[in-house]
């Protein structure tokens, strides 16, 4: 009989769902405030990032802080707002793209799966997006999870398929 393994998978996603929620709730501050009402801002949810249209940077900013707030309510990491540079509009306008974050780069793999092996005996494999670890021991997984929480990286980390 061969010896068990257990697995779990390193990720780099958010929930779609809570951030169109997160976005429409700003919406709706944004359109009830009344330092913000009469600013017509935009803001729309685009497949890869979020387009916030508005007449000053002193309102986008504001915009953002909303936002931002949202989205920790909704337990979404605000790791995944890659903030462009602010760009000018017609008519006194100024527009940000934020980019969202998901999946781990090649490098940023790398970077974990050398964290795991100096940490454990678990072997990392790089697999797409996302880095597989594999042990015989369920404490020694759990144990790099903690290591990996522990650790700051520039995105957000989920623990997936858990075996």
């Amino acid at each position: 009989m061969a010896a068990t393994t257990y697995s779990f998978d390193v990720v780099s996603d958010f929930d779609r769902q809570e951030l169109v929620n997160a976005v429409d709730q700003t919406v709706r501050e944004v359109t009830s405030r009344y330092d913000l009402k009469s600013t017509k801002t935009q803001i729309d949810l685009e497949e890869e990032q979020i387009v916030i249209n508005t007449d000053s940077e002193l309102s986008l900013n504001a915009v953002l802080d909303i936002l931002r707030t949202k989205a920790a309510k909704r337990s979404l990491s605000l790791k995944i707002f890659e903030p462009g540079k602010i760009e000018t509009a017609g008519g006194n306008r100024v527009r940000q793209s934020i980019e969202l974050k998901r999946g781990l780069s090649a490098e940023l793999a790398k970077q974990i799966s050398k964290a795991i092996r100096d940490n454990s005996k678990a072997n990392p494999q790089i697999q797409g997006d996302a880095v597989r670890v594999t042990s015989k021991s369920r404490d020694e997984l759990q144990a790099i999870i903690q290591v990996l929480k522990g650790e700051d990286y520039p995105v957000a980390l989920q623990f997936t398929n858990y075996r």
